[in-house]
């Protein structure tokens, strides 16, 4: 029988690798050996990337702790913070498992992530022809990780130049004879930039986005940064829900701009975020942060949610998906400036806790008046100009709406 994460209305054909569903583990701490990645296979996701291997004689060694979040109204890990290496297990033992998983897991997508430095034709050229000689579907090159590596010439230093970018991708596809995922940095002015580069150098698909360059905040009673290494930290790469805004702006991006397949990356929580990645142009999407705190086992919430999404809105393929709502971003010039919507308070809703008058009379256009003695907010429409503030700090859902109006507009 089939299981819901190998419901045929899942199956991607990404590159002209087959996957049963387009849930991929990104290449981070959750694919930490083959052992883990099998282990996510019989759990049921459709492919994943081996933590980045490194040139052999290439020192790896990791500090403790590497780890910081941020929590945010009672969200644990909004935000997660790391400043973790790539793996610092032997080229020998993943070329090893790499096929030990491709002998096991047949129909299961096995990707190799690889990096060197900028300048080294022939590292990125032997780890190609190693990896895929032990079986990996596809090779993703890592020019992405903002920490640790860029100081050695690797990492985001590379997918902030788009000459390296091109000459990687140009290196790297010279031996392949399995499809090339580029990986590239979000910490740059215009991704579109080094995206076009890595077509340009024969890119198959282009992964987006790796981690958000940051620093998750300051011990006040030690005054140290954090995570605290022995009293100093550093800069890291930034995960979670809350780097999701950014990743989906990239991704549309990526798509709208390039030809390339696009794998979609940054704050997949749920079945509902990896919808919005696939309007907006991904393919596929890859996991990491929510697997870090919830485990192997939300692939069922995620596959069984998208199925039921499609069913629902008769989409008979995840490719019938992708980029729908891409086409519909515009520039801001060309937006309609007729479209006009007022704040709406459903009265049975309201619990008159006052915020929206608040922040409209504080921070927005004065369009609410606040009845003190009842508690009770009522819209001016002539005066709402449908900035949406008050919807937002509404602790209440669905209490504060948007609706069209034909009230015309009181000039100040």
């Amino acid at each position: 029988m089939t299981t819901v994460t190998a419901h045929k209305l899942l199956n991607v054909d990404f590159c002209g690798v087959k996957f049963k569903n387009p849930f991929i583990l990104a290449s981070a701490p959750p694919t930490t050996t083959g052992e883990m990645m099998m282990r996510a296979f019989d759990a049921g996701w459709g492919g994943a990337i081996i933590k980045t291997l490194v040139p052999e004689g290439e020192e790896v060694r990791n500090v403790a702790p590497r780890l910081a979040s941020l929590t945010y109204e009672g969200k644990r890990m909004a935000v997660l913070q790391n400043i973790e290496l790539t793996t610092d297990r032997g080229v020998k033992v993943w070329l090893k498992e790499i096929g030990q998983m491709k002998k096991r897991y047949p129909g299961h997508v096995v990707i190799a992530s690889i990096m060197a430095a900028g300048s080294v034709k022939k590292d990125w050229q032997e780890l190609t022809k190693r990896v895929q000689d032990a079986g990996s579907d596809m090779i993703e090159c890592n020019l992405g990780c903002p920490h640790g590596m860029p100081e050695r010439g690797m990492g985001s230093v590379c997918s902030q130049d788009p000459e390296i970018t091109k000459h990687i991708t140009q290196w790297v596809k010279d031996v392949a004879r399995i499809p090339v995922m580029i990986k590239l940095t979000p910490n740059i002015t215009d991704i579109k930039v080094t995206a076009k580069a890595a077509q340009a150098g024969g890119a198959d698909a282009i992964s987006a986005i790796n981690t958000v360059a940051g620093l998750m905040g300051v011990d006040l009673e030690k005054i140290e940064p954090i995570p605290s290494v022995g009293g100093h930290s550093t800069y890291g790469g930034l995960s979670g829900p809350g780097v999701k805004p950014i990743a989906l702006r990239a991704v549309c991006e990526l798509f709208k701009s390039t030809n390339c397949a696009v794998s979609g990356i940054g704050g997949v929580n749920t079945w509902r975020d990896a919808a919005e990645f696939i309007f907006l142009g991904a393919s596929t999407v890859q996991v990491c942060t929510a697997v870090m705190h919830w485990g192997y086992r939300i692939i069922d919430d995620l596959c069984e949610g998208l199925t039921n999404y499609m069913e629902s809105h008769n989409f008979a393929s995840i490719a019938a998906m992708v980029g729908l709502a891409a086409q519909k971003i515009t520039m801001h010039e060309s937006l309609d400036r007729g479209y006009r919507v007022v704040s709406s308070i459903d009265k049975d809703l309201c619990i008159g806790c006052g915020l929206c008058h608040v922040a409209c009379r504080d921070a927005a256009y004065q369009a609410i008046e606040w009845n003190s003695a009842k508690r009770e907010p009522t819209v001016e429409e002539e005066k709402c100009v449908g900035c949406g503030l008050c919807s937002h700090v509404c602790p209440v859902d669905n209490c504060v709406t948007l609706k069209k109006s034909t009230v015309p507009l009181k000039k100040k």
